[in-house]
């Protein structure tokens, strides 16, 4: 484990926090639009379609949906396979800067677990079937597998599909993604949604800069663990002289940009309510600067979904659930704990906001808190 030199100032645990939720927008909400609030996070964990809506109004003032939905249609912005081999919400411009970066995981990981089936089968020959079927416009991972299994016959035609977004950058097309859309996700190439990219392919070091900008302060496993990658080591030595070093409390050595903001441990966090999988919560390799071990064992579904979660005092204290049921919509919360008075005014005051701006369109609207 790498640790700094004894001379390396030292960030607790609660000065972590109060960095990770200024440059995650969550100190207070910004004034900054939705694409510039997507890059400055590099992406959003899209695996829930409307996710990105809820985490982008916890930390834009005057958050509307269709501000997202529009940079959806205008391809502005787009959803598909990206870091950790897992559904995030990304510019364009970074889905196409990113992309070429993360190949080599990407490989690997079509034919590992689940693709194991299919290691048999030449990847420049599959990404190529995967490609040529998508010619003609977007298919369903059904269709896509349909498609694919007469060149491969004796092949799963599922394994087959499950392997062509992480071969070929694709993307889910809207209505897949809208804040009122619906449907099964469908796919298309990257390239024919976007056109040829014109951005150059993203660095190591490129990216190192970007994750401390949306992140820091972090270590070398920090940011693995955030984007898959492996042994970027050197490309923290590379940019080590420009970069600032700490220390944290087991004596890890953390980098961070020499200018970004580290408020003082002590600056007041507010309430917030915080999607699934948010990408706060999922950027460290040790996340008890937001999230406790105990609390994420604990409210971690069987099939690896966090669930939404709120914040007080800046971590996480429990999880919330919004029904909407014809024209009521409740909001239940689950506090770890039962909150200080003041805590308990503050999640009502941000749930009522919250039931604003996800049912609206409901007559009536409930807080309760779950027993």
């Amino acid at each position: 484990m790498p640790r700094s030199s004894p001379l390396a100032p030292l960030l607790t645990r609660r000065a972590l926090n109060r960095a990770l939720l200024d440059r995650q927008l969550l100190l207070r909400r910004r004034r900054m639009t939705p694409l510039a609030a997507i890059e400055r996070l590099v992406a959003m964990q899209s695996q829930i379609p409307q996710a990105p809506h809820y985490g982008l109004w916890s930390r834009l003032e005057g958050f509307r949906t269709e501000a997202l939905d529009k940079l959806l249609t205008s391809r502005q912005a787009v959803r598909g396979t990206m870091i950790r081999c897992t559904l995030h919400l990304a510019s364009a411009r970074d889905c196409q800067a990113l992309r070429p970066l993360l190949e080599p995981q990407m490989q690997r990981m079509a034919f590992s677990n689940a693709g194991k089936s299919i290691a048999d089968i030449d990847p420049a020959a599959l990404r190529a079937a995967g490609r040529a079927a998508l010619a003609d416009g977007p298919l369903t991972a059904v269709q896509l597998g349909e498609r694919l299994q007469p060149l491969w016959p004796r092949h799963d035609a599922t394994a087959l599909a499950r392997a062509i977004p992480l071969l070929e950058p694709l993307v889910q097309v809207p209505p897949r993604g809208l804040w009122r859309g619906s449907g099964q996700a469908t796919l298309t190439t990257a390239a024919g949604w976007l056109g040829e990219a014109v951005e150059p392919a993203a660095t190591a070091e490129a990216l190192v800069l970007r994750y401390l900008a949306g992140y820091g302060p972090a270590s070398v496993a920090d940011m693995q663990a955030w984007s898959g990658l492996t042994r970027l080591s050197a490309a923290f030595e590379t940019l080590r002289p420009q970069l600032k070093t700490f220390v944290d409390e087991h004596g890890v050595e953390l980098f961070d940009l020499p200018r970004a903001p580290r408020p003082d441990a002590d600056t007041p966090a507010p309430v917030r309510f915080l999607p699934e999988l948010d990408c706060a919560l999922l950027a460290h390799a040790d996340r008890a600067r937001i999230l406790d071990d105990s609390h994420r064992k604990a409210i971690y579904t069987k099939n690896g979904i966090l669930p939404p979660t709120l914040l007080i005092d800046g971590f996480v204290a429990g999880t919330w659930k919004l029904e909407m049921a014809r024209e009521q919509a409740t909001l239940t919360l689950s506090p770890f704990a039962k909150p200080a008075k003041p805590d308990m005014r503050a999640l009502e005051e941000e749930g009522a906001q919250l039931l604003a701006f996800a049912a609206a369109h409901c007559a009536a609207h409930t807080i309760r808190f779950a027993q």
